[in-house]
């Protein structure tokens, strides 16, 4: 099972919708707390459905359970919590929240995680996919716009 991550910063349209069209994804999976602020420009939730329609042929999704509550990502970007208390606090709510259970897989496969962050290294996408690497087992991660693909086989 193959999950795709993208952030949408740092990127033009061009660049974003290229990485997705040439990335054998299915569908765009929106895991952002805030997907329709118009600093999101080209990646507002409603734009971006037909966008992806149109560009890539491929689908969107929004899934809200796959993101951090408010509070937690405003600890975060306010640098009240550092990286090591919100990814045990993130992991912490998608345990709670049982994604493995409540999520489909089906609607995961192939699909492409969304979020603002340019790099994925400190970005909940990366938590969700460990988090169901360690659930589910046979899932690769694969980053998208970082220049080449990159890819991970969880175990």
């Amino acid at each position: 099972m193959k999950i795709y991550t993208i952030g949408f910063t740092k990127k033009s349209a061009s660049s974003f919708f290229g990485a997705l069209k040439n990335s054998g994804a299915k569908r765009l999976v929106d895991v952002r707390l805030n997907n329709s602020s118009q600093l999101a420009g080209f990646a507002k939730k409603d734009d971006l459905a037909y966008f992806l329609e149109e560009i890539c042929g491929i689908g969107y999704v929004a899934v809200p359970e796959l993101a951090p509550t408010q509070e937690m990502l405003r600890d975060y970007r306010k640098s009240k919590m550092c990286w090591d208390t919100y990814e045990h606090n993130f992991l912490e709510l998608m345990r709670e929240r049982r994604i493995e259970e409540t999520v489909p897989k089906e609607l995961l496969e192939d699909g492409c995680l969304l979020c603002s962050e340019h790099e994925p290294d400190r970005c909940h996408r990366i938590l969700v996919v460990k988090y169901l690497q360690k659930r589910w087992g046979g899932v690769e991660l694969v980053h998208l716009g970082l220049g080449a693909m990159e890819s991970e086989q969880g175990t």
